[in-house]
């Protein structure tokens, strides 16, 4: 298979990650006979530096002509990066919202995965982190109340702020199909969460994907308030497999759940649109304090990499030998500074792409 990849090394340490990762995709066609032509593009504040803007319509065009696009970290330090004095519209975090809406990435995939190797570094209680969990949260990511009509006014002498939040039909529609398909590939579950006791909106949302569900007769489904599933997340999160939701409780939950695996350095996410295309990014930031000391954990874009075999281009096998090859690492007892701890073997963000590599 050719595999066209848009890359996008990014900002602080994305275009150290983005290598190692680039390094196993390429073991990965090598050994199962697959072909990747990548296309080096800007974004974020490399962009700025180079052409003015954190997003150029050649990028754009170069990332809706590829099958995926594959993304380190975007931005740099607020406190004292020059990108932080331009206009907000300019700076590198506008380049990637501007990105998805060219892109109409509407769903967000974001696992929250604790390996066994890794459960000491889980905060909730031994019981529940010697169990482990893998699960997937899918966020509605273009609709809601961040993308409503808002407005601030004065009435009867003070300030009144007021917020929209609104969904259609289709919007929910596209997001539950996505969350369904998805869920059939993995140990067929869906909870959907929404808060339908209280809000209209999530009384469509649970109607519609009601309706959805007739569709995945092989995939399980059950409805959750928002904050039963906050609790639940810490109280037993074995019993997840994909967790679909809208924009804002999407955007909570999944940080909860990043917090309970122990480490972002280890978290993948994707976001894509109606078809196969996706654009796949590790969860965390571009840590500029480390960039260039060959210190970052490469691994959340490695698995981002997966993601993207899987999602984007039904490459299940390959994804699970990168997957595999992580654990018998993590087995072996190799860490990135931030996952180290007594008795492991300390290696740098290089050294853990060969060794990787080196499994597969």
């Amino acid at each position: 298979m050719n595999l066209n990849i848009a890359c996008i090394n990014g900002d602080g340490i994305g275009p150290e990650i983005v290598t190692e990762a680039k390094k196993v995709l390429n073991k990965i066609a090598t050994k199962y006979g697959h072909e990747i032509n990548y296309n080096d593009v800007l974004m974020g504040g490399a962009s700025i530096d180079a052409n003015g803007v954190p997003l150029t319509d050649e990028t754009i065009d170069i990332c809706k002509k590829s099958d995926a696009v594959l993304m380190g970290s975007i931005g740099g330090n607020t406190a004292t990066s020059p990108w932080y004095k331009l206009d907000p519209s300019l700076r590198p975090e506008a380049g990637l919202l501007k990105l998805r809406k060219s892109l109409n990435l509407f769903a967000n995939l974001r696992p929250a995965v604790l390996y066994p190797q890794l459960s000491g570094a889980c905060p909730l209680k031994e019981e529940i982190s010697e169990a482990g969990f893998d699960m997937l949260i899918m966020r509605e990511l273009t609709g809601g109340l961040y993308f409503g009509e808002r407005k601030t006014i004065e009435e009867n002498g003070e300030k009144k702020a007021i917020d929209t939040l609104t969904y259609t039909e289709s919007e929910i529609r596209r997001i539950a199909i996505k969350g369904f398909e998805i869920a059939n590939v993995r140990r067929k579950k869906v909870t959907s969460v929404d808060k339908a006791n209280v809000l209209d909106s999530s009384r469509l949302w649970r109607k519609v994907v009601e309706e959805v569900a007739k569709d995945y007769p092989e995939v399980t489904y059950e409805h959750m308030l928002v904050d039963n599933c906050a609790m639940q997340l810490v109280k037993d999160p074995a019993q997840f497999d994909v967790i679909l939701t809208e924009n804002m409780f999407g955007d909570i939950l999944s940080d909860e759940a990043s917090m309970v695996t122990g480490s972002i350095g280890m978290l993948a996410s994707a976001s894509m649109n109606d078809s196969k295309f996706g654009l796949y990014e590790p969860s965390h930031g571009s840590a500029p304090d480390i960039a260039g000391l060959n210190v970052a954990n490469p691994l959340a874009t490695i698995l981002s990499a997966a993601m993207m075999l899987k999602y984007s281009f039904d490459l299940h096998e390959e994804a699970q030998a990168i997957e595999n090859a992580i654990g018998k690492v993590l087995d072996e007892g190799y860490r990135t500074v931030d996952i180290m701890s007594d008795g492991m073997k300390k290696v740098s963000c290089s050294e853990m792409g060969d060794l990787v590599t080196d499994r597969i």
